[in-house]
């Protein structure tokens, strides 16, 4: 009975000594600054996103959350760099739509999306607009579907580049109806929209902020945009399910990962934090003037929307035959 009592107490002593440094170690976190991987240039959405949680992070937790812009590869190299870091919680990502979409445009990959990462949230999400120049005899969608079915092969779309959601949602919308359409890409949503402006592409699908000054001033005319909800800033523009054209939602999205195997009291901890500052007043009129919705949804949920979403759009790839990139 005293040698049970004696192991007893040596397996106990043992388990308090294996899990208290873990414990001290996720209890503490941050005890440490944390690298933020921001993988796009400096300035844009992603990039502006990305310190907004930086900074507020370092409030919160008083330790530095320091942003690094690695946008080389199509941003693939910033990815990469996170998904081989320690999964301490110490490395964290703020990738956009082009980490559901890469794993299906490029041929080999140093990572697997679903694989090689943890969600934490999607912290907000921008929807596609649909738009044509005001030459176009379409008033509505189903107008537009007609237009073109009658002038196979002489309408052309422009989108932000090849690979790009924006292509994805016109190919997507292409595939849907069986449209003789041109894709015609360009290196970005303003050259896409400028295009459009000028009449060389008839039709232009693009994240809604790169159109929504020509929508307001009229020299676009806006269709439809490709989210589930409408657009606060745009309340009288139709979803497409809302014209008459369902199973067409896609947004550009801002998000957040930690490589897998990062404790899951880590993840909860970034989770809670992050939802609490989009809630904020002045974070969400900052992301809504970028033309986000915040959005700051579960692990869980998040995770179950990135296998929906990977799947989606490398059926749409291979069926629209974009070619993968080397």
């Amino acid at each position: 009975m005293r040698l049970a009592r004696a192991a007893s107490s040596v397996l106990l002593a043992t388990v308090i000594i294996g899990t208290a440094p873990h414990e001290a170690r996720t209890q503490a976190y941050p005890s440490q600054p944390v690298k933020v991987i921001v993988p796009a240039a400096p300035g844009g959405p992603s990039d502006v996103i990305g310190r907004i949680l930086a900074q507020r992070l370092s409030e919160t937790f008083n330790q530095q959350f320091i942003v690094e812009n690695i946008p080389t590869g199509a941003g693939n190299v910033g990815v990469a760099m996170v998904a081989k870091a320690q999964p301490d919680g110490y490395t964290i990502l703020t990738p956009t739509s082009a980490v559901i979409v890469n794993p299906s445009l490029y041929a080999k990959l140093p990572y697997d999306t679903l694989r090689d990462f943890a969600p934490v949230t999607l912290v907000a999400a921008s929807p596609h607009v649909l738009t044509v120049h005001p030459s176009v005899q379409a008033k509505d969608v189903q107008e537009l579907i007609a237009l073109v079915k009658s002038k196979p092969g002489q309408f052309s779309y422009a989108s932000p580049g090849t690979g790009t959601t924006g292509q994805l949602a016109g190919e997507l919308f292409r595939l849907s109806f069986g449209l003789d359409i041109v894709h015609v890409p360009f290196n970005g949503g303003a050259p896409a929209i400028m295009s459009t402006l000028g009449g060389h592409t008839q039709i232009a699908f693009t994240a809604l902020p790169s159109a929504a000054t020509n929508i307001k001033e009229g020299k676009l005319r806006a269709l439809a945009v490709t989210s589930g909800k409408r657009a606060p800033e745009f309340p009288d523009l139709p979803t497409l399910a809302e014209a008459g054209v369902p199973d067409q939602e896609s947004e550009f999205i801002q998000c957040v990962l930690v490589p897998a195997g990062t404790p899951r009291d880590v993840i909860d901890k970034l989770y809670r934090e992050i939802a609490r500052i989009v809630a904020l007043p002045d974070v969400r009129e900052r992301i809504a003037a970028l033309g986000f919705v915040p959005v700051a949804n579960t692990p869980a949920e998040f995770a179950a929307q990135m296998k929906a979403d990977i799947a989606k759009w490398a059926k749409v790839i291979r069926d629209a035959n974009i070619k993968q990139i080397e």
